[in-house]
């Protein structure tokens, strides 16, 4: 499957679960909604991925944890805060690139309406 028909896959299943259960939820609700949504439409869906690191050829597990890892391409994490902030950025940016990804989605759910480029960002790493 392409990314950008996995991408458009994880931005419809947001949209129908912010439909269904509005703001206000612990982000574990909304990821375990994400991942049986997801996985209805025949995705591929691992959750709580975690991501080590590899320093002077040393694999470091510190519990850095994915949400959602689809398909084996898509990075999502998921939020429920009052707003994303440049520290969610760096957050996921970090997750793309330990694991070898190029594209993953930051979802915050905690929004009135869920809008492009604000609560729903997709994020793409030029540099894998």
């Amino acid at each position: 499957m392409e990314t950008n028909d996995i991408t458009l896959a994880i931005r419809d299943a947001a949209f129908r679960i912010h439909t269904a259960l509005g703001p206000g939820l612990y982000e574990s609700a909304y990821e375990k909604a994400m991942t049986y949504e997801l996985e209805k439409n025949g995705l591929k869906v691992e959750r709580q991925v975690v991501v080590p690191f590899v320093y002077k050829g040393v694999s470091i597990e510190l519990g850095y944890h994915m949400d959602l890892l689809v398909e084996d391409q898509v990075v999502v994490e998921i939020k429920s805060v009052d707003a994303l902030n440049e520290d969610h950025f760096k957050e996921i940016m970090t997750y793309i690139r330990l694991a070898g990804k190029k594209h993953g989605l930051l979802i915050n759910f905690n929004v009135v309406s869920l809008e492009e480029k604000i609560s729903l960002q997709h994020i793409v790493n030029n540099y894998k």
